[in-house]
Order: C-alpha cells, then structure tokens, then sequence
C-alpha cells in the first residue's frame, strides 16, 4: 500500500463555494500511481467547509450561499462569540454543518466523482483569507 501526504495553501476566496478539484488534482500528481485507494481532503479551519455537489452550473454554488445564510444568519442576538465580526460565528456553525473533510474513491490514477461531482471549498467569513488543506491519498 502506498501513502501520500501534503499540505496545500489555496489563494484567498471570495465568500461563497468555489470549486476545487481540479486545485486538488494538481497538488498531488501521485494519484496517477494508485489504481484502487482513497483521497481524503481536509480543512485546517473552523470557518470553511469541505463539500462534494453540482460541477457544472455556478447557481448552484449561488444558491447555496443564498440558502445557507437565511438557515444561519448573521448578527442573532443570541450569538456571543462575535468579536471577530457578525459573519464570524455563523461561518463556525456552517463549517460544522457542512463538514472539515471529504472523502473521494480513487479508480486507476483518477478522482472517481460523479459526471456532475466537484468538490467546493465553502468559504464562510467576508476576508477568510487563505485557507489549508491537507492532501492524504493511500492504496495500492
């Protein structure tokens, strides 16, 4: 069985869902040498998510930006942990919701995703920043 592990830093994102897999792909051109395996990604962050949905049509990646924000909204008067801003606590509660990681099958050296599967970084603060990934590909 073979292991791969790194870290990545993606560039800063603008609030919202972005796809990624292909960012991810590039960072670990190892996985042409698994033939069966797994690709776990992972945030190191408590305000962005990791998530695998629609890869072809941006409305999708707008709607959930829209639909995540009336679930989880900003400035509750029951927040307390908000002196890093009013998107701050939110951003906590949709990373927790969504999830830090995902898990993708590898099929000879490929990504096995759905025809219409990306993975989206959701980025949930207004100035995130950049954010870390860590890349851990094992199989034979």
């Amino acid at each position: 069985m073979l292991f791969f592990q790194k870290e990545i830093q993606l560039k800063p994102f603008s609030r919202g869902y972005h796809l990624i897999t292909e960012i991810i792909e590039n960072a670990i051109p190892e996985l042409s040498k698994i033939k069966i395996g797994q690709l776990q990604v992972f945030i190191k962050h408590t305000s962005a998510s990791l998530t695998i949905n629609e890869n072809a049509d941006p409305t999708v990646r707008q709607d959930f930006e829209s639909h995540i924000n009336i679930m989880i909204p900003e400035n509750m008067p029951y927040y307390k942990h908000d002196y890093e801003g009013a998107d701050d606590m939110p951003a906590h509660i949709k990373a927790s919701m969504l999830g830090v990681s995902v898990q993708i099958p590898i099929t000879d050296g490929s990504l096995n995703l759905g025809v219409w599967q990306g993975v989206y970084l959701g980025e949930h603060r207004d100035y995130g920043g950049s954010r870390k990934l860590v890349l851990t590909l094992f199989g034979n």
